[in-house]
């Protein structure tokens, strides 16, 4: 038990260079401290003391300021960062080593009890601040989602959410579940060297009009030789009058 909550603790100071210590992160992380308590509140919920699973997680809510179901399922080394005003729902399923930031909401759009209403997140995600991850849906692991966008369908493996409603980007960066790995977790779900796909749109349409300009100034050049050679006799009236109105359309 003391290897696992040791274990929490150390997987913090990996992903937040502002706790020094042991010390520091037992006594001064709310976010730490609501999955502690949740530990307890899930296991009573479990073993069907409901009433007094919610009184704990409502006691939680109140001292550290994030609210977590006694029902949903939080994995190893969760990390809550900053944690206010997280809320997690009751069927919400949080895999290994995920990070949370301040202002998530992890919630479900269905009002059938029973069923799945809330997301799954696989090993390794990071929410970003005050995202909203709507409806029961899996993101993959090692996905990101980036600040106070709104997801609401899947998520693959490995990509990056942004926007309302959310874009899905595909990172060119090496993946990992392993947000203990330094290398690869990446702090509020920020990733370089990806760029935004009404960005990459608008740069596609941009690109297509330098080439159709570029194709309209070889047709002019081609035209101005056949309007130099037009003067000849054996050129007919018929393309004269073609090349003309070309040249009209041309300065349209």
């Amino acid at each position: 038990m003391f290897n696992s909550l040791f274990e929490q603790v150390d997987s913090i100071i990996v992903r937040d260079p502002a706790a020094r210590n042991r010390l520091e992160v037992i006594t001064c992380y709310q976010g730490l401290h609501a999955v502690w308590l949740h530990r307890v509140s899930h296991f009573l919920w479990n073993i069907g003391l409901k009433w007094i699973a919610r009184v704990l997680s409502m006691f939680s809510r109140f001292l550290t300021g994030i609210e977590i179901h006694p029902g949903a399922k939080i994995g190893r080394r969760v990390f809550l960062d900053h944690g206010l005003g997280i809320v997690i729902g009751e069927t919400t399923d949080i895999g290994d080593d995920c990070t949370i930031y301040q202002g998530v909401t992890l919630g479900g759009t269905s009002l059938y009890k029973g069923v799945k209403r809330h997301p799954t997140l696989g090993k390794g995600v990071v929410v970003s601040a005050g995202a909203k991850v709507l409806g029961g849906f899996t993101v993959g692991d090692g996905a990101r989602i980036g600040s106070n966008a709104v997801v609401l369908k899947e998520i693959p493996p490995g990509a990056t959410a942004v926007g309302i409603p959310a874009r899905i980007l595909h990172p060119d960066l090496p993946q990992s579940a392993d947000s203990k790995t330094k290398e690869y977790f990446s702090a509020y779900g920020v990733t370089p060297n990806v760029d935004d796909p009404v960005s990459m749109a608008l740069k596609g349409l941009i690109d297509a009009t330098i080439e159709q300009e570029a194709k309209i100034a070889q047709l002019e050049k081609v035209i101005a030789k056949l309007s130099n050679s037009s003067a000849d006799a054996t050129v007919s009236s018929d393309t004269k009058r073609d090349l003309g109105a070309i040249k009209e359309w041309l300065k349209e």
